[in-house]
């Protein structure tokens, strides 16, 4: 990975990607196929994922777990995902 080689090219035409992992060019071809293998398992939810990690944090909408906290003084802001606190700052 740190020399920059992505040996696992998407087969779709017209798609770039290319991976460094064989298990996320599985992953992306979700985006492709829309296969969400990866059902919420709370009663009633209908919502699926492609992917694990996106399953866990559709979790935390149900369980209202919020782990990635501001660390401005005062700030008492904490977000679901770290990228949802990046926006935030």
């Amino acid at each position: 990975t740190h020399s920059g080689e992505r040996p696992f090219p998407c087969d779709e035409p017209g798609c770039a990607y290319s991976a460094t992992q064989s298990g996320d060019l599985v992953s992306h071809k979700r985006t492709h196929s829309g296969e969400r293998p990866f059902p919420c398992d709370e009663p009633g939810c209908e919502y699926s994922a492609s992917t694990t990690s996106s399953l866990k944090t559709h979790k935390r909408t149900h369980s209202g777990e919020r782990p990635y906290a501001c660390d401005e003084p005062g700030c008492g802001y904490r977000a679901t995902t770290a990228s949802t606190l990046e926006r935030h700052k």
